[in-house]
Order: structure tokens, then sequence, then C-alpha cells
């Protein structure tokens, strides 16, 4: 039963519809009046159940083979994309409206990419397309980031001399700064200079912080005022975001001293992205305060202020938070103790780590990908590598991320033969390892002086994989070899790397012939280090260390070379953890 229909309305209906097919052609009802009861009726569907009967009904009388209550139901069941395609199907000659109907759920729906196919399907058809039917498809480019079907719409798009319409220009504003290619969303935002709305440069903005150039974002906020147009709440949330990332306080207050002008903070968003920009900048005492003057917090504010306080490496606090947002019944997520977790990594914070990990288990909380990395990377570099085997194997869905964490847990525990075992594993298990899962893999070769199998890792990471060795890796392969002893094959793979200008791979040679007091090559290090200009106080004590390891006293207790060295050099500090 239709509950959200009109019951009068779904009763005359249903008694347009009593009569067979059959009478139904041989004396039709008024159609004026069943398409208007249809219209009423779609409207008030709220469940793709509701529209199926609606669809009976249709087809009971012969309706289903008429073009404008057909195309109504369709327009009704985007949210159903296969009953949507269904209906598409039964079309024997659709119309413009029709196909872009369904380009448009195709764009909303889990399978974007078939949208690409009906395009095609529609421009060979030899209708006249119009700037609905490219925005749907740019749209589902953009969900896919595919950027060569993109741009080869950009070019029809302006053959078909659609593009001075705004809406389509937006379109392919959004398309470009998603796939990242922001010198491109400024060419078409250059191009056509009274074609612009606050769509336009909401768009353009948002794409340079994608791209990480907050301070793009601000001169073109600047550029949007002399300009006139009107700020908006998504104007004003992204120069917060460019604020906190260039850690300017006090224009992140100038600007939130402007949102309580316009009135903008009683905006949920908005009041979230002042407590982001603060706690981006580093000042968590301005975000607390933004926080609990909100009279209306969502788990993405919570998420906000706890992550804060973890960042900052006051986990206490946040852990206090995470308390509280219980105590207010606000369900949390993943991403809620995900940072809280790392925060509990980096400092070894192993009690706090366990209080996270008994609320996840209160909360009943999905031990999801996320989770599982974040509870397996905590108890790793804590030291207890049984426990994150555990949360391991109870992961449902590991992606690579979850066993990379695993992998690196058991490469910083010593256990390296242990990781490449884990690596195989996943390897035969379908998971295609990326970049940082190699250089976790490589690391724990390193340790566990396992030469040839981190050898054999190597040539497999140059010869049989989709992406080039980075410096990291070369720096991990120094670091193997150097601490194998085979000093000078380590220094001829650094004369051999495609990046001549670094200096990981260097120190990590540096650092091997200190182990092996090998004073010539470490002198050659040295020196190449400086010519790097790298400053790096280690290098000296390296270095000394080197001349140490040689019995090269007279160098190390030389006057000179001790007071260069502890000039202008801080003392440093560690902490642990004692009884949580």
């Amino acid at each position: 039963m239709i509950l959200t229909a009109s019951l009068r309305v779904w009763k005359k209906f249903k008694f347009l519809c009593t009569c067979s097919r059959a009478e139904a052609f041989s004396n039709p009802p008024n159609p004026n009046l069943q398409n208007k009861l249809i219209v009423s009726l779609l409207k008030s569907c709220s469940q793709s159940s509701e529209t199926t009967q609606i669809h009976a009904c249709m087809i009971k009388v012969g309706l289903d083979l008429i073009t404008f209550p057909l195309s109504k139901l369709l327009a009704s069941s985007i949210p159903d994309i296969a009953y949507a395609r269904s209906i598409f199907d039964r079309f024997p000659s659709p119309n413009l409206f029709i196909f872009n109907t369904i380009l448009r759920a195709y764009s909303i729906s889990k399978s974007p990419r078939e949208a690409f196919s009906l395009f095609n399907s529609l421009r060979a058809t030899g209708i006249s397309l119009d700037q609905f039917s490219f925005i749907s498809t740019l749209k589902s480019c953009a969900r896919e980031l595919a950027l060569s079907t993109g741009q080869c719409i950009h070019g029809a798009i302006i053959v078909s001399g659609f593009d001075f319409f705004i809406n389509l220009r937006n379109t392919l504003l959004h398309f470009y700064c998603v796939c990242g290619r922001i010198a491109d969303a400024h060419q078409v935002f250059d191009e056509i200079p009274h074609l612009r709305d606050v769509v336009s440069w909401n768009a353009l903005m948002s794409g340079y912080l994608q791209v990480s150039q907050p301070a793009m974002v601000v001169e073109l906020f600047g550029q949007m005022r002399v300009g006139n147009f009107e700020v908006s709440d998504i104007s004003l949330m992204s120069l917060l975001s460019a604020s906190g990332d260039m850690e300017d306080i006090r224009g992140g207050a100038s600007l939130h001293g402007l949102c309580v002008k316009k009135g903008l903070c009683s905006y949920l968003n908005v009041a979230t992205a002042i407590v982001a920009m603060y706690v981006n900048g580093g000042s968590v005492e301005s975000a607390r305060h933004m926080f609990d003057e909100m009279p209306n917090r969502d788990v993405v504010s919570w998420n906000c202020i706890i992550d804060g306080y973890a960042k900052n490496g006051i986990v206490e606090e946040s852990l206090a938070l995470l308390q509280a947002m219980k105590g207010e019944c606000m369900k949390p997520n993943s991403a809620t103790v995900a940072g809280l977790l790392s925060a509990c990594a980096s400092a070894g914070a192993l009690g706090i780590g366990r209080c996270v990990h008994e609320f996840i288990e209160e909360e009943h909380l999905e031990l999801d990908a996320v989770l599982g990395t974040g509870l397996v990377d905590m108890y790793s570099k804590c030291g207890l590598i049984y426990k994150a085997v555990d949360v391991f194997n109870q992961i449902p869905r590991k992606d690579v991320m979850s066993w990379t964490a695993m992998i690196s847990g058991f490469g910083v525990n010593g256990q390296g033969e242990d990781a490449l075992k884990l690596f195989h594993q996943m390897v035969e298990q379908g998971v295609t390892p990326n970049e940082i899962t190699f250089l976790a893999v490589l690391s724990a070769c390193s340790h566990a002086g396992l030469v040839i199998e981190g050898k054999q890792l190597f040539e497999s990471l140059v010869h049989d994989c989709s992406f080039s060795p980075k410096i990291e890796h070369y720096g991990c392969m120094v670091d193997l070899l150097g601490r194998a002893g085979l000093l000078e094959e380590a220094h001829e793979l650094i004369k051999s790397l495609p990046i001549k200008r670094d200096v990981t791979a260097w120190r990590a040679l540096l650092a091997a012939c200190r182990v092996y007091g090998d004073v010539k090559l470490g002198e050659i290090a040295e020196r190449s280090l400086m010519e790097l200009d790298d400053k790096n106080p280690a290098v000296s004590v390296l270095l000394l260390s080197t001349y140490a390891a040689a019995e090269r006293w007279d160098v190390v207790t030389s006057t000179n070379l001790v007071e260069e060295m502890m000039r202008g050099k801080e003392a440093g500090w560690s902490s642990i953890e004692l009884d949580s």
C-alpha cells in the first residue's frame, strides 16, 4: 500500500485502472487526468516498492507504452538504477529527455561508468544534445576520475557551442579540480570572465585546496571580494581551511569574526570548519572554545576536536572527549578514533591505546580496515606484536594499508622473515602492494639482514610493478647493503641513482660506515652531504662516530671538530610510559 500518497488520489487512479488492457484501448479514460494522477502519485513515493505498484497499474491499462507517463516513472525510479535501466530499455525510441534522465541516474549511482557507453549511444542516434546531457556525463567522469573521457567531452562541448552555459562551465571546473588538473580548471575559469558566479569561485578555491595550494585560495578570495561577489558559507569554509593549512591563526580569527558578523556561525558546517581551522593552526584552546559554544554538534564536529587534541599530542584530553561524546549519546564512527590511535602509536601511549580499543568494543564499532589498521599500527609501535597479529586476523576485509601496517609492524619488531612471509601471502591473495608496502618490507629485510631477499624484492619492484622506485626505496636498499657490510656495493648504487641530489641514501651509507669504521667512504659521504647543503646535526655525529669506530682518537678529540659539531645544537629529549 502506498503510505505517503494521497489516499483519495490513489483510489481514483486504481479505479481508472480497474478495466482490462483491451478495454482501456477501446474506451480509454481521460489521458490528462491519468497523467495528472500519475505525476501526483510518483512525487509522493518514498520507496521503490511504491513505484512498482504504480508501474503495475500502468502496465494493466497500457500506460507503459505511452512516452509521457513512462518518462515520469523513469524519473521517479532514479534511486534504483537497475530498475530505472529496465524501464529505459522498454522505450523503443527514447527521446532526449529520456536519455538525460538515465544519464543523470547513472551520475549519482554506484556505477557512474555506465554513463559513458550510454552517452555514446545517445550521440549515435543523431539526436541533438543539450547542456544537461553533457553535465550529467561530466559528473560521472568526475566520480570515476576519467580524465581522458572528460577531456573528449570538453572538446565535444566546444564543438557543439554549449560552452557559454554557466552551469556547464561550472561542471567542467569541478571535473578538472577533482582530477587534480588545477591549471586546466583555472584556464576554464579565465576563458570567459563574465560567465562566473559564486559557484565558479567556490569550485576553483576548492580545487586549489585539493592540490595543497592554500595561498591561491586566499588570493582568489581577495579577487572575488573585489568583484563584489556575494560570499557564501562554502566560500568561507574554503578560506578557513586554507588559513588552517597555512597555520595563519590571525587571518583565521579575522574570518571567524566575519562569520559572526554574517551570522554564519549558527551553520553547523561553518562552525566545524572554524574548529578545524584552529586545530590545524595549532590553537587547540581556541578550537575547544568554539566547540563548546556550538549549540548543535554532529559526529563530524566531535571527530574534529578529538582528532585535534590527538594531533597536538594531548591524548589524555582526546580520550576524555571520547568519553564525553559517549555521554551525549553521539554514535562514533571509525574516523572518531583513527586519529587518536595514530597519536597513541606515535607517542607509545599503550595504556590510552588499550582504552581506545576497549571503547571500540563497548560501542560495537565495526572493525573495518581503518580501525583495524590503526589498532595494528598502535600495538606494533608499542611493542605488542602478538596483539597486532590478533587484531589483523580479525579484520574481515583487509585493504592494502592493513597488510602494509602488519608488514611494517613485523619489521619494526625485528621479525623480518615474518614480514616477508606476510608480503608473499598478501600477493597470493590478490592484493596489489603499493609503494609504501615495498618500503615497509624492504625496511624489514634491512633490519633482519635478509640481503638476498631484499635484492629480489627490489628487482621485482623495478621490473614487475607499474610504478618506479622512489628515492626512499633506494635509500632502504643502501641501508640494507650497508648493514650487511657491502659498503662498496651500496656506494655504487648511490652513484647510479636517477635522482642525484638526495641526502637519504648518503646518510644511510654514512651510518653504515660508522658501524664498520670505514673512514675513507665515510668522508666521501660527509663531503657529498655538505655539497647537498645538508645541515642535519646527525651528519657530524655519524662522522665523529665513524672516526671513533676506526679508533682515530686524534680526530675525535679535535677541539675544532667537536666545537663545530656542537655549535647551535639544541638538547633533545625522550619520554617513556610507566604504569599507563
